[in-house]
């Protein structure tokens, strides 16, 4: 069967972007053809960013409030099964809709990874199950590649954010799984042995809002919040906690899937672990 998807995982930090982006070259340079989807991006095909999901009464209701900018909302919002879905992002970074940044505040509190754990699950399964069918459905032979989409962020949704058992987080992740298992997927996970040193790192490269929005999200909710961690202490804790969850679901995951240990940073040697991989 022909391999049809990608996936790189790993904690913030441990080299995911680097690492998607040297598959896509290595591929490239075996001749073939090749998708590569990095975190962020806005044209995801299985995955929401920047998109907020509205029942039809709230969306009326959003307009409501909202009366200078009805006609704008209404006329790029996308109906979606009992409702509509708004890529706020998009209106404004890459069409240049001129809205107000109260009124996408208040739009991002339905954003697809703020609304209830089960209404995300819902949307982002079937989200998986469309792009799957299209991506059959295509005669061509390539290969799409995904950073941090497939494991990273239903946990960032089911534990870091809500909370949820154990069982409902790997259940997420396991059905994503049986929904792409028809692309023969490869999961690659990028191992990082002192999360620590990891995460202290990203810390002192990305830019402080990075780092205050990062402590912030990961200790003043969901799994944080209920233990009590605080500031780096506590986010240190909590990506060891979701290291654990990740390293069961690997051990579940019924693909291809390889382990690479990342902890040096030593990009030539883990190109030519990638290529024999890869071969």
């Amino acid at each position: 069967m022909a391999r049809r998807l990608i996936l790189i995982e790993g904690l913030p930090g441990s080299g995911k972007s680097t690492i998607a982006k040297m598959v896509s070259e290595i591929l490239i340079g075996q001749g073939k053809q090749v998708q590569l989807f990095q975190e962020g991006n806005l044209d995801h095909p299985a995955d929401y960013e920047g998109v907020a999901c509205y029942h039809t009464e709230d969306f009326e209701a959003l307009l409501s409030t909202h009366e200078d900018y009805r006609e704008v909302l209404e006329s790029h919002a996308i109906a979606y099964d009992q409702g509509f879905l708004i890529p706020y992002r998009k209106m404004k970074e890459q069409w240049g809709i001129n809205v107000p940044d109260h009124v996408l505040q208040d739009i991002f509190r339905r954003d697809i990874y703020e609304i209830p754990f089960a209404q995300n699950v819902k949307l982002i399964t079937e989200k998986w199950q469309n792009f799957t069918e299209n991506l059959l459905s295509t005669n061509d032979d390539s290969i799409t590649i995904f950073e941090c989409c497939f494991i990273q962020n239903p946990l960032t949704m089911g534990l870091v954010k809500c909370n949820q058992s154990k069982e409902q987080n790997v259940q997420y992740v396991l059905e994503l799984g049986r929904i792409i298992h028809a692309l023969n997927p490869l999961l690659i996970y990028i191992d990082q042995k002192d999360i620590s040193y990891t995460f202290d790192k990203a810390v002192s490269e990305r830019p402080k809002e990075w780092s205050e929005g990062f402590i912030n999200y990961y200790t003043n909710q969901g799994f944080g919040q209920a233990q009590g961690y605080q500031g780096v202490p506590g986010t240190v804790e909590v990506l060891q906690e979701r290291k654990r969850l990740e390293s069961e679901i690997y051990g579940l995951l019924q693909m291809d899937k390889v382990w690479l240990d990342n902890s040096d940073y030593d990009r030539e040697a883990s190109r030519r672990k990638l290529e024999k991989i890869l071969e």
